[in-house]
């Protein structure tokens, strides 16, 4: 049976290839994004045009945090489920402009809430974050204690999930909430490290690096994601998932990698390690192959 699925954030680089994997397989799925400028608008733009090619897809540009026109959506379709990857993301930006974070992520995310209560949706699918665990013991577990976030993006994400879990209690709302890890490939963020070196590279730039290189990241890929993602829609009742590859590399490795390819040998200006960023990330990812076969 074809279902009707809201995603939010479907201009996003998570959002675009979920939608683009769910219209593949004959769902029917309304989009919402606001477009904003965080980055270059037009890669949002590209991205929402290949999803606009397929006649199982509609597009509503409204920003989540915007309770009114958000009820509208749902006054005028009938959803089996609602992903909300709609989300300002970046660690430093958030300490910059954290307002903007509280609107999306929080706020956001309490508007879809309510709406899938009062609407009486049967699934919803959170997109959170590997920044959730700060410098917590490797690898990441769900089951870790993470009261201790050292980013305004993290600590919203952190809300997120408790008015998740909230809404299920109170609600029983059927809610997955899923831990991305540093997701990359094709048409992605490009203020993310890999497409800033390699633009820099290229262009016999300077790369800046955050302290010595040897931090490492779970680098994950899009496809990767996004079929986790669609898996988290079968009945669960309440749970928080890992997604990632469980295989963390250095930042130095990935940079010799990039040399390796331009045949450019990388200018670095090595600055200060920064305070909101964690040295490494490590995703056990034993219950996703448990519960999602992923």
């Amino acid at each position: 049976m074809v279902q009707k699925i809201l995603v939010t954030g479907c201009a996003g680089f998570i959002g675009w290839k979920t939608c683009e994997k769910l219209l593949e397989r004959g769902e029917e799925v309304i989009g919402i994004d606001n477009l904003n400028d965080y980055y270059d608008v037009k890669l949002k733009e590209w991205r929402l045009n290949q999803l606009k090619k397929y006649k199982n897809f509609d597009f509503c540009k409204i920003d989540i945090s915007n309770f009114q026109k958000i009820k509208k959506v749902f006054e005028n379709n009938k959803f089996e489920a609602v992903i909300n990857l709609a989300a300002r993301a970046g660690v430093r930006a958030s300490l910059e402009n954290p307002w903007d974070y509280v609107n999306t992520n929080i706020t956001g995310t309490l508007n879809l809430l309510e709406l899938c209560k009062d609407f009486k949706i049967e699934k919803f699918v959170l997109a959170s974050t590997s920044s959730i665990y700060g410098n917590a013991k490797l690898p990441f577990k769900e089951s870790k204690k993470v009261d201790k976030v050292i980013s305004p993006y993290a600590a919203t994400k952190k809300s997120a999930e408790v008015l998740c879990y909230t809404y299920h209690y109170l609600y029983n709302l059927d809610i997955t909430i899923l831990r991305y890890f540093t997701v990359y490939g094709p048409a992605g963020r490009p203020d993310m490290s890999i497409f800033r070196f390699i633009k820099l590279i290229k262009e016999d730039k300077p790369i800046e690096v955050y302290g010595d290189g040897e931090q490492k990241r779970d680098f994950t890929y899009i496809d990767d994601i996004a079929e986790g993602t669609i898996k988290a829609l079968k009945p669960l009742g309440y749970e928080i998932i890992n997604l990632g590859n469980n295989r963390p590399v250095k930042l130095n490795y990935i940079i010799k990698l990039i040399e390796k390819i331009l045949a450019k040998k990388a200018r670095i200006n090595y600055k200060d390690f920064h305070k909101a960023d964690l040295r490494a990330t490590w995703a056990d990812i034993n219950k996703a192959k448990r519960l999602l076969r992923w």
